[in-house]
């Protein structure tokens, strides 16, 4: 799930990545992509009190961002709920998310 929120008098915009509590990736999972230059383990997942796990990283409002979840055991991992789909070089699909 990505949720999405506009910082007051910023041009940036607060995009939370979480997984459920049930999620099936095994070792560490991070969020990389375009804004940490596909940096594995820059923006690992937290598990948080409501038992999910996200991690929050901040962008630049009206930009199109692709990105992967990547974990350490099952390698690259694509977000069902991205809001576009897009290939990549390396013959399979990035997440795009749009804010």
């Amino acid at each position: 799930m990505i949720k999405k929120v506009n910082k007051r008098s910023s041009d940036q915009v607060k995009v939370t990545f979480v997984l459920p509590e049930d999620h099936p990736y095994q070792g560490e999972v991070s969020v990389v992509g375009d804004f940490n230059d596909w940096t594995p383990g820059e923006h690992r997942f937290v598990r948080r009190s409501n038992q999910t796990y996200s991690i929050n990283v901040m962008l630049q409002e009206g930009e199109r961002y692709a990105f992967r979840y990547y974990s350490d055991e099952e390698g690259w991992i694509n977000e069902d709920e991205a809001d576009d789909y897009e290939p990549n070089e390396h013959g399979t699909t990035n997440c795009v998310v749009a804010t």
